[in-house]
C-alpha cells in the first residue's frame, strides 16, 4: 500500500512503531486545513506558522504519550489541539497587554471595562462556556441541578429548596459539594476558566 493512500490510523501506528515518515504524511495531509483554520483566527501568517508548528509538536508528543484514542477522527483531534493553542495565545496576549494612562491615576478611556469584546475575547468566552458545560455534565444530577438553578436561573436557595423539594440546608450542601467537585475536575483536566 502506498504511504499517501494509507488510512490515518495506519500511519499513526507506523509512526508509533518508529516510522518517522508516516507522521510527515499525516502533517502534509492536513496542513492546509489546519493552517487555514489557525490563520482565520490569528490573522498573521508568521504567528499562524508558529501555532501550526506548536500544534504538531503537541500532536507528536501526545501520540507518543498514548493520549490519542481511536474515538474520533485524527484531523478533528489535531484541530482541537490547534484551537486550544489559539486560545492560550489570546489569553497570554491579553495578559501582557498594557493600557496607557497619562498623568491621571484613573483613565476612563483606557479602561478595560469599557473596551468592546473583540474576536479573541469572544472565542475565549465561548471556549470557557463550552468547558463549563462539559464539567457540569460530569456532576451528579442533584449537584448539577442546584448549580443551574442558582447560577443560570438566578434562584435564591429558598426557591431552589422549594423547587427541588428539599430543605435549604440540603440545597446549600449540594451546592457546596458541586463546587468541590467542579474544582477537582478543573484541576484534573488542567483547565483555565478565566478571561484575563
Amino acid at each position: 500500500m502506498k504511504t499517501y493512500t494509507k488510512k490515518d490510523q495506519v500511519l499513526i501506528q507506523e509512526f508509533l512503531n518508529g516510522e518517522q515518515s508516516s507522521i510527515e504524511v499525516l502533517i502534509n495531509r492536513y496542513k492546509n486545513k489546519i493552517f487555514t483554520y489557525i490563520l482565520l483566527y490569528v490573522k498573521h501568517e508568521s504567528l499562524a506558522e508558529d501555532i501550526f508548528q506548536d500544534t504538531f509538536i503537541k500532536v507528536i508528543k501526545s501520540l507518543k504519550a498514548g493520549k490519542y484514542q481511536e474515538k474520533g477522527i485524527f484531523v478533528s483531534w489535531a484541530m482541537r489541539i490547534a484551537h486550544n493553542l489559539i486560545i492560550d495565545h489570546f489569553r497570554k496576549a491579553k495578559h501582557l497587554r498594557t493600557y496607557s494612562s497619562d498623568d491621571s491615576d484613573i483613565d476612563i478611556l483606557n479602561s478595560k471595562r469599557f473596551a468592546e469584546d473583540n474576536v479573541e475575547d469572544k472565542m475565549v468566552n465561548t471556549q470557557i462556556r463550552d468547558d463549563i458545560r462539559e464539567l457540569l455534565n460530569l456532576l451528579p444530577n442533584d449537584q448539577r441541578e442546584v448549580i443551574v438553578l442558582r447560577h443560570y436561573m438566578n434562584l435564591s436557595f429558598k426557591e431552589i429548596a422549594d423547587h427541588t423539594d428539599v430543605s435549604i440546608n440540603t440545597a446549600l450542601g449540594r451546592m457546596r459539594y458541586a463546587l468541590i467537585n467542579l474544582r477537582k475536575l478543573i484541576k484534573e483536566k488542567n483547565l483555565n476558566l478565566t478571561l484575563i
